[in-house]
């Protein structure tokens, strides 16, 4: 789409009957409406100059320095593999047996 794209009325009908959607002709002019304005916003972050601006990780990167903060990788859970293999209705080797549904 072009810069200053818009969508028509007709557009929409087009697009609705494509999508298997009934939408009345209100519903239609508010759903146009709402489109062309996200069509115009669109054009608008176009429109700024990105060159030489690197990405960033975090939006807030920008503002202070950020560092994550991850937990350790250690194990924090106690083994449950007996306690969970008693609920399981068809068991064998350790596994989980499932009733089989492709062929």
């Amino acid at each position: 789409m072009s810069k200053n794209a818009t969508i028509s009325p007709e557009d929409i009908r087009r697009l609705a009957l494509l999508a298997r959607i009934d939408l009345s002709s209100a519903e239609a002019d508010r759903t146009g409406q709402q489109l062309n304005s996200i069509f115009s916003l669109v054009a608008q972050l176009q429109a700024v100059d990105t060159a030489g601006v690197e990405p960033l990780c975090h939006p807030i990167a920008m503002i202070e320095e950020m560092t994550l903060r991850l937990r350790s990788d250690v194990v924090t859970e106690t083994d449950q593999r007996a306690i969970n293999m008693a609920n399981a209705p068809q068991q064998e080797n350790g596994l989980f047996l499932v009733p089989k549904v492709l062929e």
